[in-house]
């Protein structure tokens, strides 16, 4: 499976949230699995979408052909900050699908890994990290992906912003340490994602 991630600096935000119905097409796309997404809570106007598909080739013919007819919808109303794509590695919580109509947070990092700790790393989501996301009260279904170079990330879905918040407070650095994570990170940059239901195809 393959994540699109796209951040948005968003201009014209009743331009950008009409363009956004238009994204619905995308139904009608071979080998597209979901998509949804939200406003960032730190940073104001900034929009987070995350969109999902069986394989790259799938996604190649999308944006090869429909996509730059769907996306003149919100010409002008957002620039680009960043688009990423990351292969799906681990499932965070077992049986990830990309759905977003049960969810209401969403915790996004963008893990930049030093060369040599990438296998660590890895294990590390798998038995440290993973574990304790999947066993916190809220935490919905989450993906672990790597994307281009050493870059990976991780999503979790979550049905509140309390349980969200009671994990990080309680969990964090205690599992940070466990993990190594400052030995195996060159950096980690992350936001939370207030989900808009309006937006999820």
């Amino acid at each position: 499976m393959l994540v699109k991630w796209v951040r948005c600096g968003v201009v014209d935000r009743p331009g950008f949230e009409r363009g956004q119905r238009r994204w619905l097409a995308l139904k009608e796309q071979p080998g597209f699995r979901g998509q949804g997404g939200g406003w960032s809570r730190a940073q104001p106007g900034v929009a987070h979408l995350f969109a999902f598909w069986d394989d790259r080739r799938s996604y190649d013919v999308f944006m090869a052909g429909p996509h730059d007819g769907i996306a003149a919808g919100q010409e002008g109303t957002s620039e680009m900050l960043a688009v990423n794509l990351f292969e799906h590695r681990l499932d965070v919580k077992v049986g990830f699908e990309p759905r977003f109509t049960d969810t209401d947070l969403l915790r996004v990092a963008l893990c930049k890994v030093r060369p040599e700790r990438v296998d660590h790393f890895t294990l590390m989501q798998q038995r440290v990290w993973n574990p304790a996301m999947a066993g916190s009260p809220g935490m919905l279904r989450g993906v672990f992906g790597q994307g281009a170079g050493n870059d990976f990330v991780v999503l979790s879905m979550w049905n509140s912003a309390t349980e969200h918040g009671k994990y990080r407070e309680g969990a964090v650095s205690r599992l940070s340490e466990r993990a190594e994570l400052d030995d195996d990170v060159v950096s980690v940059a992350g936001d939370v994602v207030d989900v808009v239901q309006a937006w999820t195809v």
